[in-house]
Parts: structure tokens; C-alpha cells; sequence
């Protein structure tokens, strides 16, 4: 799985979370239904969004489902799963833009595709889901050739850009093609007028996308010699962080005018997940709420959240106050505890991971303990994987050795489940 909205399911409610696996799911099955098994292969979290979108729009008459079979990826459960031309239309983009990346790597030289047979199958495949995207696009009325130009401009452009450049210019073209590919769910939808709107969010959306990549390439870019948008340009992660700030709030804004039937995944990917997704990437808090954070360009290190529950200025993350059709509560007036307290005092949070005061992670003597046997410590493993601590806590006790573990997630902000993301608001329905 690759893409940068990449949500902990524990962040979402059990409804969202149901929503956001049919996607999942949905995208996946569309690709190996209408291009072998194979083209699963790119399945990603970016692209299951154009799926979203359309249902979103449609309402409960235009969304389609269907009971898939067992998973090894779900436990091997069935679920429902989205079906139908949302699902579809994301299989075409995923193909289309994935395509390009392969094209990409391969222009740049990445790893083995500095091999000419490796280099030479690579385009071969990048080929072939072209065609394979243009089929499906065009069955659904969706020219993917406004995808390919766009890719097709990016090396030109990466050749010309220098020192000064400015990184809207890079962006560009993906800019363009995320823009059709989310104007288009209006059309399957059957709501034009949502399309200049969406075209605006999706084209903020591309600019995130290719500044974010960029930002978490860099180091490995520059140690193999590879393009990179911000050295080649000479601007700073201030400046390319400005430019994400920007992008979202511009889609926040660009959301406000699209007539949704249902928008509560969408805020939540959108608005709540994007954010998590810039300060991942830039190395901000992992979680705000609690008061943790590392340095950013919105707040030292440990700063409180500002009222908004994301630790970033005034009005990030939260519910537009103005009334219209993606608006559904009113935000609350500050940060909450993890467990749905009341307000957070001054001097911290208490329990959660990490808090201050008096709760936070126990503390484990120094000196060694006796290890479990086979069932006691079957009996703890259990309970950890249950409550999320061996993937989420910073330290826990290990079920037979009860040595000191960290948790495998614990740094990488995929599963930061000590806090409510949806406190901030009411319109998510957690």
C-alpha cells in the first residue's frame, strides 16, 4: 500500500472505519476484475478518495455494494465492499498515475532501474496499465490522455527548473490530473455543479501529494544522487511547508461548496487525515491532543493544541463555521482528554500515552522479573494485541520475557490511538 493519507482505522468510528475498508476493498477487486490479478499491485490509499467522493455525492440510491469473500488482509472475514463506477473510476487513475511513477523512477534511475533490462521491463508494465487505465476511463466517459499529458510535461519541466523555480511550476502537472480525476466523480455522481469546486480540491490535493513525497524523499534522494523537487529549486521545508498549510486550507474551503449527501468519510480524509498526513511528513506532533508534539513550524516541541485540536493555528482541522451542505455540528471550545473527559487543565493531560500529570505509561522496576509461562503469557499477548499496545504504546512489558518493548508503530504515526480525533467536532459521528 502506498499514497499519504494513510488513516489509524482507530481514529475513525466503527461506521467510518466499515466505509473506508469497502473502498479499500472496492479499489482493489476493480483492479483485479477489470485488469487480472496482477494490477492489485497498485492498489493505494490515495486513490480509493476518488471512490469516496462518488458515493459521497450519490447518496444511499447511487451506492452500490456487494459481499466480497474471505481475505487473508481482513483475517480472512468477508466484508462489504464498494462496487460499481466509483470503484472503477479509481482503478483507471490508480493504474494511470502509478504508470507514471514507474516512469518516474525509471527516468531518474532509482535502484535497479539503473539497469537497462529492469529499466526496459519497467516501461513494458508502465505501458500496459496505461492502456489498461485508458480502457476502463473511457468506459466510464473519463479521457485518462488528460492524466498522461499531465505526467508526460513533468520531465520537461524537471529538466527546466533551477534554482528560483517556483514548486508550483513542478507541481503542475500532477496538479492537473488529481483535478480531472475528482472533477470526474461529479459527473458519475450525477452533480455537475460540484465539479469546478472538486477540481479545486483535487488540485490542491496533487500539489500535497507531490510537495509531501518530496519532503519524505529527500535525504534518500540526495544520498543516491537522485531529482528532487526542493534541492533542485533551493527552497526550504518553511517554504514547502507554507505551501501545504496553504493547500489545506484551500481544500477545506473547496469542500465547503460541494453539495455532499453524506460528507462524514470525506471530512474525516480529507480534512482530519490530510493534516495528520503534512505534520507526518514534516515531523510535527504525532498527536497534539496530548500535548507531545515535536518541533514544527506552528509550535515548539510539546506545544498545546491551539484550540483546534491539532496543534496547528486557529481553525485547522475543524468544521467551517458557515453554514451549507458539508457542515454538520458545531466545533467544540477546546482540546478534550483522550477518553472523552472534559477539558484539558493547564498543567497537561493526564493518562493517555505520554501525558503529563498523573497518568501516562506505568513504569516498570529495573530489576528482572520472573518470565510467564507458556498460557500466562498467551493470556498477556492476547491482551495486548486487543488493546493496540503492541503496535501504538511507547513502552509495554513483554508478555513471557516481560522484558521492556516498544511498540512497532509507536514513531511512525499510523496508529496514535490514545486520542479522540473527532473531539474537535461533531460532524463525524464517533
Amino acid at each position: 500500500m502506498f499514497g499519504i493519507v494513510r488513516p489509524c482505522t482507530h481514529r475513525l468510528s466503527q461506521g467510518l472505519k466499515a466505509e473506508w475498508t469497502a473502498h479499500l476493498c472496492g479499489l482493489c477487486l476493480a483492479l483485479r476484475g477489470d485488469h487480472g490479478q496482477f494490477a492489485r499491485v497498485v492498489t493505494n490509499y490515495d486513490g480509493l478518495i476518488v471512490s469516496v467522493l462518488t458515493d459521497a455525492q450519490s447518496g444511499p440510491a447511487g451506492i452500490s455494494r456487494r459481499t466480497a469473500g474471505p481475505c487473508p488482509l481482513r483475517g480472512m472475514r468477508t466484508a462489504e465492499v464498494a462496487m460499481g463506477e466509483g470503484a472503477r473510476l479509481a482503478a483507471s487513475v490508480s493504474l494511470v498515475l502509478a504508470s507514471a511513477k514507474i516512469r518516474d523512477h525509471v527516468a531518474d534511475r532509482n535502484g535497479l532501474l539503473r539497469r537497462r533490462p529492469v529499466a526496459a521491463a519497467a516501461r513494458r508494465v508502465a505501458a500496459g496499465w496505461d492502456r489498461a487505465g485508458a480502457r476502463t476511463g473511457a468506459g466510464l466517459g473519463f479521457d485518462t490522455a488528460l492524466l498522461v499529458d499531465a505526467v508526460d510535461r513533468q520531465p520537461a519541466i524537471e529538466e527546466s527548473a533551477g534554482p528560483g523555480t517556483p514548486l508550483t511550476v513542478v507541481t503542475e502537472p500532477t496538479e492537473t490530473a488529481t483535478a480531472a480525476a475528482f472533477a470526474h466523480t461529479a459527473v458519475l455522481a450525477g452533480r455537475p455543479g460540484n465539479a469546478a469546486p472538486l477540481a479545486e480540491a483535487g488540485r490542491l490535493f496533487g500539489r500535497l501529494a507531490h510537495l509531501l513525497d518530496a519532503v519524505e524523499d529527500r535525504a534518500a534522494d540526495a544520498a543516491d544522487g537522485a531529482w528532487n523537487p526542493l534541492t533542485a529549486t533551493g527552497a526550504t521545508p518553511a517554504q514547502a511547508r507554507r505551501l501545504c498549510d496553504d493547500a489545506l486550507d484551500g481544500i477545506r474551503r473547496a469542500l465547503r461548496e460541494v453539495a455532499f449527501a453524506d460528507s462524514r468519510l470525506v471530512h474525516a480524509l480529507l480534512v482530519h487525515e490530510l493534516r495528520r498526513s503534512v505534520d507526518r511528513a514534516f515531523g510535527t506532533a504525532a498527536c497534539a491532543h496530548l500535548g507531545h508534539g515535536g518541533p514544527g513550524p506552528h509550535g515548539g516541541p510539546g506545544s498545546r493544541p491551539n484550540g483546534n485540536g491539532y496543534g496547528g493555528p486557529p481553525g485547522y482541522g475543524q468544521v467551517p463555521p458557515a453554514a451549507g451542505p458539508y457542515v454538520h455540528g458545531q466545533q467544540l471550545n477546546g482540546p478534550r482528554h483522550a477518553h472523552g473527559g472534559g477539558p484539558v487543565p493547564p498543567g497537561g493531560a493526564g493518562g493517555g500515552h505520554g501525558g503529563g500529570g498523573g497518568g501516562g505509561l506505568p513504569q516498570f522496576p529495573h530489576q528482572p522479573k520472573k518470565p510467564r509461562g507458556f498460557l500466562a503469557g498467551c493470556a498477556v499477548a492476547l491482551g495486548l494485541c486487543c488493546t493496540c499496545k503492541l503496535c501504538c504504546a511507547a513502552e509495554y512489558e513483554g508478555p513471557w520475557s516481560r522484558k521492556k518493548r516498544e511498540g512497532c508503530c509507536r514513531d511512525c504515526d499510523c496508529c496514535d490511538c490514545g486520542c479522540d480525533c473527532c473531539d474537535c467536532c461533531s460532524c463525524c459521528d464517533c
